[in-house]
Order: structure tokens, then C-alpha cells, then sequence
């Protein structure tokens, strides 16, 4: 245990001793505060329209069903964010296990007590960590939003839930691409195009058959993610991203047995 611990702070060293993660922070707080503020601008202009309308107007203080903050605010602002995090988890995910790799220092780590599982879940609890604070920072003012509208705590704590789950499975598909990538460049790009196949494949139903797009729905991260953000938290939901880490892990773990074999 103590050689894990060891690992886990040399990694929480690593990652916050680099400009990458303050960086990826401050870049996705100010992407999802700029979104929730031109969304509530749009609501705004939306109730004034209504307000000035004699002929669709409303009483005062009461808003028609169809102008909410939900639909008008949060919800975008949570699909935008989920694209978001598409995009900025790949570059904290891609140095993680191809920087050991590029510095050879991945090879000092298999002579230590630990064993592979070991560095494998050390790395991917850190990442995991990192993608918490990025969501907490991210969900200050889409937080705001639902307080605001009333939309309740048990919607927020589904929706920041959701959030979560796909913030780890994104990382998850990022440090496996990372464990058999040659360099941070090629772990990134990976990281990118993985997870954007992965997170909808709508794009291929015209291709193939109607079960086989059956399937595909069911590995598709941004159908999961949906139901989240619609205030549901569904067992199966939950089963399928820690299931994707699962696997994830596994296939990272076998990136050494594989490395051991070629060389």
C-alpha cells in the first residue's frame, strides 16, 4: 500500500507541477461561463419579447410552460459542456502514461514493488481526481442556474452525477489511448478521435444495420450522459461507465504485457 501512495503523490506532483492543468482548468471554467452567460442573455431576451407582446404576452410573474431556464439554459449549457470535456480531457490524459514512456522512466516503475494493476489504477485514480476538480470549477454557474429556476438538488446531484460518470469514462478512453501511444502528440490526437467516435454514433446508422445501430447506441457515451442530464439516474447508466473503466484499465494493463513481449 505504501509504495502505491508513493505513486499516487509522485503522479498528483507531476500533473499540477506542469502549466497543463491549470491551463485545461482555467480554459473549461471560462468556455462554460461564457456559454451559460450568452444562454441566459437568449432567456432574457426571450421573457422581454413575451413581457413587450401584447398579443402573447403574460401576467405578471408567470413565464408559459415553454420558457424555462431549463430548456432555454441549462440544457444547452450541459450538452456544451459534455463536448467540452471531449475536448479538454485528452490533453491531461495524454501524457500520463506515453511521458513514462518518452522518458524512459516507465521502465524504473516495473523494477519498484508495484505491480502493473498497481501503476495502472494509481494513474487512473489521480486522472480521476483531476477530472473532479475540473467539474466542480466547470459547474459553479450552471449549478447557479438550477437554483435559480428551481429546478431542485436532486436534479443537480443527478445531472453533476452524470457530468462526473462521463468525465471518467472520456479520461478512461484517453489514458488507454495514452498507454499504447509513442509520444503526448500521438496520445492526444488518439485521445480525441476516440472519444468523439465514442460519443455518438448517429453519424454511422446510414451505414450500417439497424441492430447493429442498436448496439453502437447502447456503447455510446453521449446517449448514456443524456439521461443524466434529464434528472434520471438509471442503474444501467451507472453500470455502463464504470464498466467502461473497467474495461479501460484492463486494456491499459495489458499495454505492459504487450511492451514486455516487443522488447
Amino acid at each position: 500500500m505504501r509504495p502505491l501512495l508513493a505513486l499516487v503523490r509522485k503522479e498528483l506532483a507531476s500533473l499540477f507541477g506542469a502549466p497543463t492543468a491549470y491551463l485545461t482548468l482555467t480554459l473549461v471554467a471560462l468556455v462554460t461561463a461564457i456559454i451559460f452567460f450568452e444562454r441566459l442573455k437568449v432567456y432574457n431576451q426571450i421573457l422581454i419579447v413575451f413581457a413587450t407582446n401584447t398579443m402573447g404576452g403574460f401576467d405578471t410573474d408567470t413565464i408559459p410552460d415553454h420558457v424555462n431556464l431549463w430548456d432555454t439554459v441549462f440544457f444547452p449549457v450541459m450538452e456544451a459542456l459534455g463536448v467540452t470535456l471531449l475536448a479538454a480531457i485528452p490533453i491531461i490524459t495524454m501524457r500520463v502514461f506515453a511521458e513514462e514512456r518518452a522518458r524512459g522512466t516507465d521502465e524504473l516503475l516495473a523494477t519498484t514493488y508495484l505491480a502493473p494493476w498497481q501503476i495502472v489504477l494509481a494513474k487512473f485514480l489521480v486522472t480521476y481526481a483531476f477530472v473532479a476538480l475540473l467539474l466542480v470549477a466547470s459547474f459553479v454557474y450552471p449549478a447557479a442556474a438550477i437554483e435559480q429556476g428551481g429546478l431542485g438538488v436532486e436534479h443537480l446531484a443527478a445531472v453533476f452525477v452524470g457530468l462526473l460518470l462521463l468525465g471518467f469514462g472520456i479520461a478512461s478512453l484517453g489514458l488507454v489511448c495514452s498507454a499504447f501511444a509513442g509520444s503526448q502528440l500521438v496520445g492526444a490526437v488518439s485521445g480525441w478521435a476516440v472519444a468523439f467516435v465514442f460519443w455518438d454514433f448517429g453519424w454511422s446508422y446510414s451505414f450500417v444495420s439497424e441492430a447493429s445501430a442498436s448496439v453502437l447506441d447502447q456503447i455510446a457515451l453521449h446517449p448514456r450522459y443524456g439521461a443524466f442530464s434529464e434528472g434520471i439516474v438509471a442503474l444501467e447508466n451507472i453500470v455502463y461507465f464504470v464498466s467502461l473503466s473497467l474495461v479501460c484499465m484492463a486494456v491499459a494493463r495489458f499495454s505492459f504485457d504487450l511492451r514486455r513481449v516487443g522488447a
